[in-house]
């Protein structure tokens, strides 16, 4: 989207950073041309996630769903500040979410504030089925905000995500836009988010009108990850055009094959709400140990024997990790954008 990313580089490029990131992509094509990691400079992208605790219970998410073995828990500030601190000189984003919903976190308007403060890219994903305060949320300086929500009825709605209210929804979004045309800022973007399913592919079109209604900047569409038979039978659509995968049977394998790279481990690592850090967000119980930014600084964990060994395995044979084998690196997760405005 051009109007986010001209605000990324207004707000977040100094030279600083840009040759941090010039170092960091060096180090991963290097990697790819002599099959040998390196890790240079600090990681272009953080995910920080505020808490792995969420309000509602969609099937095929692990905090959702009830399957997420690590323990339950919210960041605290002092912590997060901490983190900010160290990469806020060298990296450009942060992304505010990882396995729960950030807003449940009360010092996450606060976060969101801090990091900005910081010149900071801040983005966003939220269901937005808690009590959201627009006027905190556009003073806070959040420049993206996803709000995920998969139908335009209730009914459809709650097919998968459960416990949750389309109502609340478009009442949050309705204040969020409202702030936005009263102080007259563009920010925070709003990206309705509407991962498409078999219960609700034929309210793509009622989709992009409701949003066009709300105002909303952009519609991205997004396949839905699967996980087992009983997810092709219960959410992947019928048309192949919104799926990932190729589908034979009960068996499954995503369309783009795997291939032995993966940008994030190089440009994007994920702190959890503990501390503890994972090699990216599809280690959702942290199997791959590289440290705690409690105990060690980021760029430690970030440059990590462990952390390097993982990039070792990805690089030889990323096929061999089960976790890589439904992953979304180089795979099309979004089907298509549409501006609605």
């Amino acid at each position: 989207m051009i109007q986010e990313n001209i605000r990324f580089i207004r707000k977040s490029l100094t030279w600083k950073r840009f040759w941090n990131a010039v170092k960091a992509y060096s180090g991963y094509f290097l990697s790819k041309l002599l099959k040998k990691p390196f890790a240079w400079g600090y990681p272009p992208i953080l995910m920080i996630e505020p808490t792995n605790i969420c309000n509602l219970h969609c099937p095929m998410c692990p905090s959702g769903n009830g399957t997420l073995k690590r323990e339950k828990g919210y960041m605290e500030f002092s912590l997060f500040q901490k983190i900010i601190d160290e990469i806020a000189p060298y990296s450009l984003m942060v992304i505010l979410w990882n396995q729960g919903e950030p807003f449940l976190n009360k010092d996450f308007v606060k976060m969101v504030k801090y990091a900005s403060d910081a010149k900071l890219f801040t983005l966003v994903s939220t269901n937005a089925n808690t009590d959201l305060n627009g006027q905190q949320i556009v003073n806070s300086g959040l420049d993206s905000l996803i709000v995920s929500a998969d139908g335009t009825t209730q009914e459809v709605y709650n097919k998968y995500r459960r416990n949750g209210k389309l109502e609340k929804v478009i009442e949050n979004v309705k204040n969020i836009v409202a702030v936005k045309k009263k102080l007259k800022s563009r920010s925070p973007l709003i990206r309705w988010q509407f991962i498409v399913m078999k219960h609700n592919e034929h309210q793509i079109e009622a989709m992009k009108k409701l949003g066009s209604s709300l105002e909303v900047d952009n519609l991205e569409l997004k396949s839905a990850q699967v996980y087992s038979k009983e997810d092709i039978q219960n959410f992947l659509p019928q048309n192949p055009k919104y799926r990932r995968y190729k589908v034979s049977g009960e068996a499954f394998e995503l369309k783009y094959g795997i291939k032995n790279r993966c940008r994030r481990i190089w440009t994007q690592p994920v702190i959890n709400w503990n501390g503890e850090a994972a090699v990216c967000c599809f280690d959702k119980d942290i199997d791959f140990k590289i440290g705690n930014v409690n105990e060690n600084s980021v760029l430690q964990v970030w440059q990590s024997e462990a952390y390097q060994n993982f990039r070792s395995k990805i690089l030889k044979n990323r096929a061999a990790l089960a976790m890589c084998r439904n992953c979304g690196e180089g795979v099309k997760l979004k089907i298509k954008e549409k501006k609605v405005k």
